[in-house]
C-alpha cells in the first residue's frame, strides 16, 4: 500500500458524511528537510525557512505539522499529523487532525519541481505558504483535483 493510499484510508475518520478525499500526500514546511540534514548552517537556514512557512500558514488560519499529510477533499483542505515515514510503506500513519480550511477559503494550489522533489504553494485567505514534498507525490493530480473540487463548490 502506498503512503497516499494509507493516508486516504486513515483520513476517513476525519471526513464529514458524504465527503470524499480527492488527493493526499506527505509534506513538510519548506526548509524542514534542509534543517534535518544536519550541520549548523543547514539547521539555522532550514529552520528559519520552515518557521517562516509555519508562521505564514498560521496567518492563513492553518497550523502545520512536520511530518504531515495534506489532504484535499471535495469540501476542505486538511492538515493531518503523521508518524515519520520509514520507507517501504512503513510509518506515515495518520495521528490526528491538526487544522482545516473550507475549500471556499483556499485561493490556489501550485506545484513546481525542485531538484529531487516539489514545492507546493498553498494560498488560503490571501496568504501563501510553501510545503516541500517528495518527487513521487502527485503534483499534477493535486492541481487538477483542486481545480475540479473548487469548481464544484
Amino acid at each position: 500500500m502506498s503512503y497516499e493510499d494509507k493516508i486516504r484510508e486513515q483520513a476517513g475518520r476525519y471526513l464529514h458524511p458524504g465527503e470524499r478525499v480527492v488527493t493526499a500526500f506527505m509534506a513538510r514546511p519548506r526548509g524542514a528537510s534542509q534543517a534535518s540534514m544536519g550541520g549548523l548552517a543547514g539547521n539555522i537556514i532550514g529552520g528559519r525557512k520552515a518557521a517562516q512557512q509555519s508562521r505564514a500558514a498560521k496567518d492563513a488560519g492553518l497550523q502545520l505539522a512536520s511530518p504531515m499529510a495534506l489532504v484535499l477533499t471535495d469540501r476542505r483542505l486538511l492538515v493531518l499529523r503523521i508518524s515519520p515515514p520509514i520507507g517501504l510503506g512503513k510509518g506515515g500513519d495518520v495521528k490526528d487532525l491538526v487544522s482545516e480550511a473550507p475549500l471556499t477559503d483556499v485561493d490556489s494550489i501550485d506545484v513546481k519541481r525542485l531538484l529531487a522533489g516539489k514545492v507546493v504553494t498553498v494560498t488560503v485567505r490571501g496568504t501563501s505558504f510553501k510545503l516541500e514534498v517528495g518527487a513521487g507525490a502527485g503534483g499534477k493530480g493535486l492541481v487538477e483535483g483542486f481545480a475540479q473540487a473548487k469548481a464544484a463548490v
